[in-house]
């Protein structure tokens, strides 16, 4: 395991590197054909779809490298459209949204905006592309929000995609069609499996996926028996996520550990992941290599990179406050994804902040070093972050299952998955499942214990500290003297504050406990606000001066200045007060 960071990385640019671009150089692309475009971006099927589906307000997302083809894509797809709008027959049926017969010329425009009227009825809606030239989140995913900031009807998606369920607008795939040496691919295959009654899973990447059935064709000519061809689903949850499976797999999950994998194109992490526990080998064919005539398929393993997981999340078992990082808007159940983990880190007795965010990277979450540990709600692909520029590390839903189970429970037994989904339906099943046993454990009306009033969810606030077993950091050996925050029993109880005059919802600034204060906010303990107040430095405005109503401090050390009001206005002219001139 790579060695851990001991401060938080620097986020501003030294002097020495201030005339230096970081932005690494990207290779120019040859342009393409308008032929070449046309078939690589599948504009016919295109058009067909959106002339079938009757949306006026379309969104076009491309990935960054893909960028430059957009102005020409967008042209293809106007002409198109141009043409099917003249000779569409009004007997077609009602549109969903665009009237049959009262199409005249329409303006289409790429931003989005709107434009004049023009001389068709008030009914009737513009017809208008809009490029999507950046991405709230990753590439792979499709972006609902920014296009819905246009009022999009539909998003139209190129290149490769995780094709994780949306949840509000539908969505046409467009993986493109790269080129792929046929001949390469076919002896490189016939040199890894030359017994041809192996039971072999032939995958592809979804921008290689058009030349699947030319594949099939050429190998069972070649004497081949026992392929299986994948087709593509939407489901991630699948035991090849995204694709069909064995028919007999399809009754016994088991059995697919009798079949092999060979993958066209280098798959990313999380899928090598996820399928290493469930194929017996993953041999993968790459695709992104200098030399036009590779041959050789290489055998992958993910032992290292299972060990380097298991070492991140077993270093976060003595971590008081996690992180959850919101990476998606877009995927369905994202928000009882999210829910979820906040209810496994509460019963855990630990602490939990959410936090929205972009496109992850490691000066956004370093700003956050209370932070011991984050866990990334996203698509099954992105959630795999694999950097040694974090601080702190960064986890999936599923790896958090088990960073949060005491050494004596973990049991791993390598299998891994990266899309929180199956969690979800893993946690459903389990609670179905323990029904019936708490129905019959449950204590009958009336009978409760006493006590139980004055019992609330992290254990009895007054046992004694020492009730608790110790917990050691396995990396380091160190005791580590509070890991469950929201469990830390306190010497002053709720029961004892109830009778003084208080109420649970109104507890004050501070609790005294064994280790030192606890922050108090809103009745709820907050390490968050306890770190702020031990351990920042600097802590805002007036930080720097010693508060003596508050104990901080001492005489010697001069007190904050008095609020004054200061300048108010806008920038061409700021007052002083109500009644001061503008200066």
């Amino acid at each position: 395991m790579t060695g851990k960071l001991e401060a938080p990385p620097v986020l501003s640019t030294p002097d020495t590197h201030i005339f230096e671009d970081p932005t690494p150089p990207v290779a120019k692309q040859i342009p393409l054909s308008d032929e070449e475009a046309f078939i690589i971006y599948e504009i016919e099927r295109t058009v067909k779809e959106l002339k079938e589906g009757r949306w006026c307000r379309i969104a076009l997302q491309f990935p960054d490298d893909m960028l430059v083809d957009a102005p020409r894509v967008f042209e293809a797809l106007s002409r198109g459209l141009n043409v099917n709008k003249k000779g569409e027959n009004a007997t077609q049926g009602p549109r969903n949204r665009c009237q049959t017969d009262k199409y005249k010329e329409k303006e289409i425009c790429k931003d989005g905006s709107a434009v004049g009227a023009s001389t068709h009825s008030a009914q009737d809606e513009e017809i208008k592309l809009c490029i999507l030239g950046d991405t709230s989140y990753g590439a792979c995913c499709v972006d609902e929000v920014a296009a819905e900031h246009i009022h999009a009807d539909v998003v139209i998606h190129y290149g490769r995609s995780c094709l994780s369920p949306t949840a509000r607008l539908p969505v046409i795939y467009v993986f493109t069609k790269r080129s792929l040496q046929m001949d390469s691919l076919l002896q490189a295959f016939m040199e890894t499996y030359p017994e041809k009654d192996r039971k072999i899973i032939l995958m592809a990447d979804v921008v290689y996926i058009h030349y699947i059935s030319e594949i099939k064709e050429k190998l069972l000519l070649e004497g081949y028996s026992q392929l299986f061809f994948p087709e593509i689903v939407h489901d991630p949850s699948s035991l090849i996520p995204n694709r069909t499976v064995p028919p007999d797999v399809t009754k016994l999950a088991e059995r697919l550990r009798d079949w092999e994998l060979f993958h066209i194109s280098l798959p990313p992490d999380s899928l090598l992941l996820t399928l290493s526990s469930r194929v017996s080998s993953i041999h993968v064919y790459p695709t992104n290599t200098d030399s036009p005539t590779t041959s050789k398929a290489i055998l992958t393993s993910t032992k290292l990179a299972l060990r380097r997981r298991y070492a991140l999340l077993t270093s976060l078992n003595t971590a008081s406050i996690f992180g959850i990082l919101i990476n998606t808007l877009s995927v369905k159940n994202y928000l009882h994804m999210v829910e979820h983990v906040k209810e496994q880190i509460r019963k855990a007795g630990k602490k939990s902040y959410t936090f929205v965010v972009g496109k992850v990277n490691a000066a956004k979450i370093a700003n956050f070093s209370e932070i011991g540990g984050w866990v990334v709600i996203g698509c099954w692909e992105s959630s795999l972050i694999e950097s040694k520029d974090f601080w702190k590390p960064v986890i999936t839903p599923f790896e958090l299952g088990l960073a949060l189970q005491q050494d004596s429970e973990r049991i791993w037994t390598g299998e891994w998955k990266g899309d929180f989904q199956s969690v979800l339906d893993e946690t459903q099943y389990k609670v179905m499942n323990s029904a019936a046993n708490q129905q019959q454990e449950a204590i009958p009306a009336g009978q409760e214990e006493p006590g139980d009033e004055d019992h609330v969810d992290g254990g009895d606030l007054d046992s004694e500290p020492e009730s608790a077993p110790p917990e050691f950091d396995l990396r380091t050996g160190r005791y580590v003297s509070h890991t469950r925050p929201m469990q830390e029993p306190a010497t002053l109880s709720l029961r004892e504050m109830t009778a003084n005059g208080g109420s649970r919802t109104s507890m004050t600034a501070v609790m005294k406990r064994a280790t030192g204060d606890v922050a108090i906010i809103g009745g709820a303990v907050s390490p968050g606000a306890e770190f702020l107040k031990t351990q920042r430095m600097w802590r805002g405005l007036g930080s720097d001066f010693g508060t003596l109503q508050d104990g901080e401090g001492s005489m010697n050390e001069p007190e904050g200045a008095s609020i004054e009001q200061g300048r108010s206005g806008i920038a061409r002219g700021y007052t002083v007060g109500e009644s001061a001139a503008k200066i």
